[in-house]
């Protein structure tokens, strides 16, 4: 009855700053957007990332406001203690890092005009600059003028206690969305009972690595992408041995690369002026491989498994730092382990030729190490092509496990961009077209009905197929209810909601009991 009783999406409060109606009382409103993630937080404008992290590092508090960012953003988003973007939906960039992070963000605020080059962002006519402060709550959407405190609560046994009753009643497993040991020891903390997905692309933005991956998209031979990978790897071992060990003896999904490969470039001309100084290339190389890797919808082109099938030697750099980080667990008695996640798969072909790849990368670098142990390494793939879900009995051949990437299910089922909805969704909701935003909750008619039927085949031609969902949707109660109730074996979500998925996958549990009593 306990249970029952506490509304699970409001748990998030009790690990988070946040606005009280005392402290918002007499704040001015001067925007509202999309309540992307938790908090409250305040600080001056930073408009570029390298400018966020150069004045949070000399002591400044700033929110970082963007029109949207992109992975090569993420440093500044890490120093930032909010961010703020124009555009963008639940599931941009944005929203998705800083949930996973725990830091408060406010998405589409489409009533901000941000011009990064004058360092000004307009609202209502009035201009704020760098030294201007803004506050903004990530649990409300609202955008408020000058410095607003927030509180953050403290935790008590009782905490503990509901989270004791929530593990023994639910069935569900509960895991996290996590990119570097410090996120996974924060999860861990929270219970989180795995990881459901490690997003590599972000470990290749900081210092060194970021030159490396950019020498590799530039090179123009595969003896010179390769020359450029090798020196990513050590990077990429690195990470890995630190995951595995903060996840001991609990499983780490990791999804190979993902993004289409113009979003390690840079594409201002200074920026791009710099990079061919440092890598001794004409300006006009640089440029031309920007535009012809440019894409008008990165969602659906070069990118996921298909940059694995045109590049594999990508593919094979990332197996082979995942095993050998494996085998340097193992010999220090850390249990590891990885399981493999190749990224939007929509034919069998494609999922058995990479498969394929992986086993041999696994096998050739287990035979170099002299290694004899045994090194059980599950490959499986996302389901995130709505072709895949309907064929999924084909897929199932190839996939040791399948997790659901409902974030990009629900773009490619609706054919929304999740960064471009907020243009019409507030229109959708109040004329009752939609009757929330899907990406925030998963659409059971629609996208669910993908979910459920590809659970039906996949476990039609493997009875004891492991499935699992690992987009945004698994930190969602809503969402939570319905996969228990189609029969995943685990959910996914950022740190800061693993509390949430696992009182709401016990009450879907005790739910699911009164209803066979009845």
């Amino acid at each position: 009855e306990a249970l029952l009783r506490i509304p699970a999406g409001d748990l998030v409060q009790l690990l988070l700053p946040s606005y009280t109606a005392a402290s918002k009382k007499n704040a001015k409103i001067v925007a509202t957007g999309l309540p992307a993630s938790p908090g409250a937080s305040w600080g001056t404008l930073a408009f570029t990332a390298e400018d966020a992290v150069e004045r949070a590092t000399a002591g400044e508090q700033v929110l970082l406001v963007r029109t949207e960012t992109s992975p090569e953003d993420v440093e500044g988003m890490h120093h930032a203690a909010g961010i703020l973007t124009s555009t963008g939906g639940m599931t941009s960039h944005a929203a998705v890092v800083a949930r996973g992070w725990g830091k408060c963000c406010v998405a589409g605020a489409g009533a901000i005009t941000i011009d990064e080059k004058k360092q000004r962002a307009t609202i209502g006519g009035k201009s704020y600059g760098p030294k201007d402060i803004l506050s903004i709550d990530g649990s409300t959407g609202e955008v408020m003028a000058g410095r607003v405190d927030g509180s953050t609560p403290k935790m008590s046994g009782d905490f503990n206690t509901i989270m004791k009753w929530a593990d023994a009643a639910r069935r569900l497993k509960v895991r996290t969305n996590a990119d570097s040991p410090a996120d996974s020891k924060r999860a861990r903390g929270f219970g989180a009972e795995g990881i459901g997905l490690t997003r590599t692309e972000h470990m290749f933005f900081e210092g060194d690595r970021i030159v490396a991956m950019r020498q590799m998209i530039l090179a123009d031979t595969l003896a010179d992408r390769e020359k450029a990978l090798k020196k990513l790897l050590p990077f990429q071992r690195k990470d890995f041995v630190g995951i595995f060990t903060a996840m001991k003896g609990l499983p780490v999904t990791v999804r190979l690369l993902d993004p289409p490969l113009h979003e390690f470039l840079p594409h201002d001309k200074d920026s791009q002026k710099e990079l061919a100084a440092a890598m001794g290339v004409p300006l006009k190389k640089v440029v031309h491989r920007v535009e012809a890797l440019h894409e008008a919808n990165p969602m659906l082109g070069h990118r996921g498994c298909r940059l694995a099938i045109t590049y594999p030697e990508i593919l094979r750099m990332q197996v082979t730092a995942i095993v050998e980080a494996m085998i340097t667990c193992k010999k220090k008695g850390i249990k590891a382990m990885p399981e493999i996640m190749i990224p939007l798969v929509g034919t069998h072909q494609e999922l058995g030729q990479l498969r394929a790849e992986t086993l041999e990368t696994i096998a050739a670098v287990k035979a170099k190490k002299k290694y004899t142990g045994k090194l059980d390494i599950p490959v499986g793939t996302m389901i995130e092509i709505p072709r895949a879900a309907l064929t999924a009995d084909e897929v199932a051949q190839e996939a040791d496990f399948f997790s659901f990437g409902t974030n990009d299910l629900t773009q490619l089922t609706y054919g929304y961009s999740r960064d471009d909805i907020n243009g019409f969704l507030p229109d959708y909701i109040s004329r009752g077209i939609l009757e929330k935003d899907p990406f925030q909750s998963i659409d059971v008619d629609g996208v669910g009905q993908l979910v459920d039927t590809a659970v039906f085949k996949g476990r039609g031609l493997k009875p004891k197929l492991k499935l699992g969902v690992c987009g945004e949707h698994g930190g969602d109660p809503a969402s939570v209810e319905f996969f228990d109730r189609v029969g995943l074996d685990y959910v996914s979500c950022s740190p800061f909601r693993v509390p949430t998925a696992r009182l709401a996958a016990a009450q879907s549990a005790i739910r699911a009991k009164g209803r066979k009593k009845k």
